[in-house]
């Protein structure tokens, strides 16, 4: 059985998608003998987030990476996030001389243009930068491994993504007083995601908006006739999804979109614009509708049957997500390295 060490900036308590696919592998890696150790934010003193005060921001050295490395004793490591715990993560394993793979969650780029004037050139040349000596970079789909090539990237993995079918399927929905048809949306309410293309449109019917984050409030005040229902996660989740009639994905800086294959377990047709993320997970099939015109692909999704929206998401399954995890592990011996002496490394001895 191995023994993974997975590096992440990204962890309980956030609510995203990271933390879900994370939390996820780890349960299946788990149910299978295999053990994982989780370094995050919750092991370094922190500081909050400068944009975004409900994030920590670990102050991690490389040195206690390190040592965590050496006590542990994995047969392989992951780096998850290119945050500041996954740039000390990576500087532990290139002193240790120890091979690592990583992932690409954010679109980043995209993502700080929307709250700070950098070009996204910059960005995404610290991110080749970050993942250039990874063994396998693993992206949630095949439309983004596209992407990244061109963008010079290399080593990458396609790494789909799962639902918990015990938990997302056809629920009790929560009663809302709502007129039909119900338009719903699960995100973390910020800038980056989008949600007010979703609040502006003209569509019958109501809204709904699951989630919180720093722009709820704002949201609120602006859009009194949209239903905010904050936060909510496991079987309230779902009993929100089994209230609505279609699911509205508007952000366009996302990878995958985890939220877009609850949705479908719940029997919920999409409507999202045509981007990384949506266009691999509905693919060629009429789980939902993609178009350039949100209004537009709300709409057409109404006459689409749950039944496809339930057919589409057998497709993806955590057991698939770990397995290609594994696959893709770059396995190492541990045998030069000990919790003490470190002694491969001087610069971490020193």
């Amino acid at each position: 059985m191995g023994r993974y060490l997975i590096a992440t900036d990204a962890w309980h308590p956030q609510v995203n998608g990271v933390v879900r696919t994370l939390s996820s592998l780890t349960d299946e890696l788990t149910a299978r003998g295999h053990e994982v150790e989780i370094v995050s934010p919750a092991d370094f003193r922190t500081v909050p987030c400068p944009t975004y005060g409900e994030i920590r921001l670990a102050l991690a050295r490389s040195r206690q990476i390190a040592k965590r490395i050496a006590a542990f004793r994995p047969t392989a490591i992951h780096i998850a996030t290119e945050g500041l715990i996954g740039l000390a993560a990576r500087r532990a394993a290139l002193d240790l001389g120890l091979s690592f793979t990583t992932s690409f969650h954010t679109r980043f780029p995209e993502y700080l243009r929307k709250r700070a004037p950098i070009p996204e050139a910059w960005t995404y040349a610290f991110l080749r930068w970050f993942h250039r000596p990874a063994s396998a970079v693993l992206v949630p789909t095949e439309t983004m491994r596209r992407e990244l090539s061109e963008r010079g990237f290399s080593h990458l993995v396609t790494w789909t993504r799962g639902v918990d079918r015990s938990l997302f399927r056809k629920a009790d929905p929560v009663p809302l007083d709502l007129p039909r048809p119900i338009f719903m949306t699960v995100s973390r309410i910020a800038p980056e995601k989008n949600i007010e293309a979703f609040l502006d449109l003209d569509l019958p019917g109501s809204k709904l908006v699951v989630g919180d984050g720093p722009t709820l409030a704002d949201l609120k005040r602006r859009y009194p006739d949209v239903h905010f229902a904050g936060k909510q996660v496991g079987a309230a989740l779902a009993s929100h999804y089994a209230a609505a009639d279609v699911f509205v994905f508007p952000s366009k800086t996302d990878t995958f979109g985890i939220v877009l294959i609850e949705a479908l377990a719940c029997g919920l047709p999409l409507a999202t614009y045509r981007e990384p993320g949506p266009i691999d997970v509905i693919a060629e099939t009429r789980a939902g509708i993609m178009s350039d015109d949100l209004r537009t692909a709300c709409l057409q999704a109404l006459d689409l049957s749950p039944r496809d929206a339930l057919a589409r998401s057998e497709a993806f399954s955590w057991a698939a997500c770990a397995d290609i995890f594994v696959e893709a592990a770059a396995e190492f011996d541990m045998t030069d390295i000990d919790e003490h002496g470190l002694e491969r490394s001087p610069r971490l001895a020193a």
